[in-house]
C-alpha cells in the first residue's frame, strides 16, 4: 500500500496552484484526498485483463435526423414580409462605414 498523503503535500500542491488554504480546509482536503487515493488504489488493483479496452460505455449511434430536401418558402414572399429589400436580397443597414 502506498503512503498516505499528507497535510504538507496538500499544502504544497496548493501552493504551486496558487491556492491560499486556511488549516481547516487544509486538513479536511487532506482527508478527502486520502479517501480518492484509496479509491484509485481500489481501482487499480481489479483484475481487468479479461475486459476490453473502451471509449465509452455505451454504443453510440447516429442521433441526427436524415437530412431531407423539404419544401421551401417562396422568394417574393418572404422578401414582401422584409422591411427592405432591393435586387432579390434583403436590404440591411451598413455597420462598418461606407458602403463597398
Amino acid at each position: 500500500m502506498a503512503e498516505r498523503i499528507t497535510r504538507d503535500d496538500v499544502a504544497k500542491v496548493a501552493q504551486l496552484a496558487r491556492l491560499a488554504l486556511t488549516d481547516d480546509e487544509l486538513d479536511t482536503f487532506t482527508g478527502q484526498l486520502a479517501a480518492v487515493l484509496e479509491h484509485a488504489e481500489d481501482v487499480a488493483a481489479l483484475d481487468l485483463a479479461d475486459v476490453a479496452p473502451t471509449a465509452h460505455p455505451l454504443q453510440l449511434g447516429n442521433v441526427l435526423r436524415p437530412d431531407v430536401v423539404g419544401p421551401t418558402l417562396d422568394r417574393d414572399e418572404v422578401l414582401a414580409a422584409a422591411p427592405s429589400a432591393e435586387d432579390g436580397r434583403f436590404r440591411v443597414p451598413t455597420i462598418l462605414g461606407e458602403a463597398p
